[in-house]
């Protein structure tokens, strides 16, 4: 190692072996094949900032990575040089600040660079940041002395490096190439000026990646809010319907400036740190693993775009598992939109500090809450904030995904189109947990309980689940949406377009309300695509399919070798994740976390659900359902005909799957889906599950086979869901076009479905849950099967029928029976 900062080699590597005794750098990215490096080209390093542990890391990690040695020498125009890495800015010595200086290296590679035009460098900008590791950081000098905005003299850094020097963050970014940024056209003042400005820019993304946004104080945020020329006018319109008196416009502004703080978040880095202290401890009080699953997405997308983060919405955990993660791997925490039922006392406002901002369930009727909280959350778009928000509206009590809502997704298509100039990109994910934490209160509520107001006590008493084993977590980060690339779609002239009132809904231009549904659509499936297919999900898909939820415990683990194949085989999507785990692993994860129970019997093991959980593991098969959608209709199709041509399969496949495409996101076309029907066809015959008959027939195996039964659990998995859209065809036709509203149909068809429930044993009160019949009705409108008439009654003619009675060549002729005579 030679000379460095003043001192010889022997001290240096004494100081870098110390440095390394006190920490251990978490290094991004991990494989440096990922920095897309040209070994022809010489490789420069900077670092923001003059620092002597800085440097030492750079050397080393450099070094492990295989990268070419920042200490290494390096020739310019016939003179070695020592090193080849530089600072971007240099502290004057202890107490001062750092102040930008151009570089004596910078300076001669831009000089070189204008001389000789074909030379070219590779200028690795490199993050290392200290104070954000998870452990210890409750003390009031790490919160003084942790990353923020302000700059720091050597002094502070020295003070920072003892007290938060366990795990710094050091980060290789791609190389910025010399040649592409000074351009055909060379003057070296101006070169010069460049290279440092790109080099600044980028600098201040990787900490706004890290530690968010520079942060004023939340009183001045919320006076720019209000300051702007939309809240204004909506404070003018409120005084004018008050009277107009000066009176009533300072009531109108008192007003907007309580929402004001209503909304606000009013983050803090050191709650923040405390926030991940505990949240550390607390996911190995709950939890065996998080598993995070293509995190590389973001990376990828997050510097210069917006990011909102789009989860979907299990449980109250969701919050804060996925800002957990983000924090972890090095980037800013999320500004999360949260209901205003979670601004409880105390709780509240530590939310706020975490990033959390808090919206009503409903803005109508209110312009003046609506226009305060559209500019807050403008304010955060424009200033590069992440965001989170659940698309879904509320908690899916079903496992289910719900149907997306339009209003956060609105708001922010709209304040793009505003102010186009930072591309805003939606990150969908998909969050799976083993065992809900929620999971017995959703099923009250399924079961018609009135639902619970959130309340500080609740969360006090629910310490107690905390020594119950939750099993493993996981975050599947699903394929960005950039919404440039959904305008462009719907409406390629969309910037040449006026912006549209945000008050008016029914003035949106038909390419806007186009571009949302789009949006709300491809975010929706982009979550069910990222699904995560675990050992809990698929012992679920089997037992429940079963009439008494057990089975003969060789028999499932040869079902459940079967489904993972026939998953690994067709995967739902390139971006779903599969178990490694065999069958017979599977089972005995599940035993370990006490959701299934053996039997023993001198025949042969039964595994069974206890009562209480059986219940609860259809949230587990329902979160990956739609995976599995595809081959189940096939297989309840081919189990009631004896055999039956692929035209014929096509075209039951294809009356049913706007409905199935509806209610489970399901992501292809109805083009496509008949590809994807014909392909598990295929792979149904290649586990001989189905036959191939002489005349190209296709033919389900003996009735006394057990690929037969396995076929005919496959099938169930589909049934049920099945068998609510022939409740709600044969209640129709009972009782005739124009008799019913949608909302009595609804509130029928669950009062049926439920019955239904209880004489087949179903034990799933999912099977009756209200929003799953909306979304049926909603689609036979879409579809054209049904119409409303000028007094909100549905109309529909005989084709209505002819679906209903396609129900005898899907459903098992006792359960259409059974819905027959009930629907009577």
């Amino acid at each position: 190692m030679p000379s460095l900062f003043g001192l010889d080699r022997p001290l240096l590597h004494a100081v870098s072996k110390l440095l390394y005794l006190w920490s251990r750098p978490r290094v991004l990215p991990a494989d440096a094949a990922q920095l897309g490096l040209k070994p022809e080209l010489p490789v420069i390093y900077v670092l923001q900032q003059r620092f002597l542990p800085n440097t030492l890391l750079l050397n080393e990690e450099a070094k492990r990575l295989g990268l070419p040695s920042p200490l290494g020498s390096l020739t310019l125009d016939g003179m070695p040089r020592g090193r080849s890495f530089f600072f971007l800015a240099r502290p004057e010595p202890w107490l001062s600040r750092a102040r930008p200086r151009h570089s004596s290296l910078l300076t001669a590679l831009v000089d070189r660079a204008c001389r000789q035009r074909d030379f070219d460098a590779q200028i690795v900008p490199v993050t290392i940041l200290w104070g954000r590791a998870p452990d210890k950081k409750d003390s009031i000098w790490k919160q003084l002395f942790s990353e923020d905005w302000a700059n720091r003299g050597t002094l502070k850094q020295m003070i920072t490096l003892v007290l938060h020097g366990r795990e710094p963050l050091v980060r290789f970014s791609e190389a910025v190439s010399l040649h592409e940024v000074i351009g055909d056209t060379c003057d070296h003042d101006t070169s010069l000026r460049r290279i440092n400005r790109v080099l600044r820019r980028h600098f201040r993304e990787q900490r706004e990646m890290a530690i968010g946004p520079d942060l004023s104080h939340r009183r001045t945020r919320i006076s720019d809010v209000l300051a702007a020329a939309p809240v204004q006018a909506a404070i003018e319109a409120e005084a004018r319907a008050q009277g107009g008196s000066p009176e009533a416009r300072a009531k109108a502004e008192r007003c907007a400036r309580e929402y004001a703080w209503e909304i606000a978040a009013d983050y803090s880095h050191p709650v923040v740190r405390v926030l991940d202290r505990l949240l550390t401890w607390l996911w190995t009080r709950l939890y065996d693993g998080v598993a995070v699953h293509r995190f590389d997405t973001v990376g990828e997308v997050a510097q210069g775009q917006e990011v909102v983060y789009v989860p979907s919405h299990r449980s109250h955990i969701d919050y804060l598992l996925l800002s957990y993660v983000v924090y972890h791997r090095g980037l800013m925490v999320p500004h999360i939109a949260a209901g205003a039922n979670l601004d409880l006392p105390v709780v509240g406002g530590i939310l706020r500090r975490g990033g959390a901002f808090f919206l009503r369930r409903s803005f109508k009727g209110n312009k003046l809450y609506a226009a305060v909280f559209n500019e807050y959350l403008h304010m955060m778009i424009a200033k590069g904030y992440s965001i989170e928000y659940f698309i879904e509206g509320g908690r899916s009590r079903t496992g289910r995904l719900l149907e997306p809502k339009a209003g956060m997704l609105a708001m922010t298509v709209q304040s793009f189109l505003r102010e186009p100039a930072r591309p805003i990109v939606f990150v969908p994910i998909y969050i799976g947990y083993e065992k809900l934490f929620e999971g017995r209160t959703y099923i009250g509520e399924l079961m018609g309980r009135p639902k619970k107001k959130e309340s500080l006590l609740d969360l006090l008493l629910s310490v107690r689940e905390l020594k119950k084993n939750f099993g493993k977590v996981h975050l599947n980060f699903g394929e960005p949406v950039r919404l440039p690339d959904i305008l462009d779609a719907a409406h390629p002239g969309w910037r040449e377009e006026p912006q549209p009132d945000e008050d008016r809904t029914e003035a949106r231009p038909a390419w806007l309300g186009k571009s949302i549904e789009r949006l709300m659509r491809r975010l929706s499936t982009g979550i069910n695509a990222a699904a995560v297919i675990g050992p809990v999900n698929l012992v679920s898909l089997a037992l429940l399919a079963t009439p008494r939820h057990a089975m003969d415990a060789h028999q499932l683990v040869r079902l459940l070798d079967a489904y993972r194949r026939l998953a690994a085989a067709l995967p739902y999507s390139p971006q779903t994740q599969l178990t490694g785990m065999d069958g017979a692993a599977m089972l005995d994860y599940c035993e370990s976390l006490k959701l299934v129970q053996r039997q023993p019997h001198p025949l042969g093991d039964i595994i069974h659900f206890p009562p209480e959980e059986a219940v609860l593991c259809s949230y587990a098969r329902n979160n990956v359902l739609h995976a599995f959608a595809t081959p189940a209709l096939v297989a309840s199709i081919a189990t009631r005909h004896a055999a039956m041509t692929r035209g014929d399969l096509s075209a039951l496949s294809a009356t049913v799957y706007p409905f199935l495409r509806a209610e489970l996101f399901l992501r292809w076309s109805a083009a496509e889906f008949d590809g994807m029907v014909q392909a598990h066809a295929d792979a149904l015959a290649g586990t001989g599950w189905l036959a191939r008959q002489e005349d190209g027939r296709l033919a389900p195996p003996s009735l006394n086979s057990e690929q037969y039964v396995q076929l005919n659990l496959l099938g169930q998995a589909i049934r049920p869901t099945l068998m609510r859209y022939f409740i709600t065809l044969a209640t129709m036709t009972r009782r005739g076009s124009g008799s019913l509203t949608p909302a009595e149909l609804e509130s029928l068809c669950h009062l049926q479905a439920q019955r239904l429930s209880l004489l087949r044993e179903f034990n799933a009160p999912e099977f009756f849950d209200k929003a799953i019949f909306r979304t049926f009705i909603a689609t036979l409108g879409k579809t054209g099967f049904a119409s409303l008439d000028d007094d909100g009654r549905l109309r529909f003619d005989e084709r209505l029928a002819e679906a209903a009675a396609l129900a005898r060549f899907v459903l098992p002729p006792d359960a259409s029976r059974a819905i027959l005579q009930m629907t009577q």
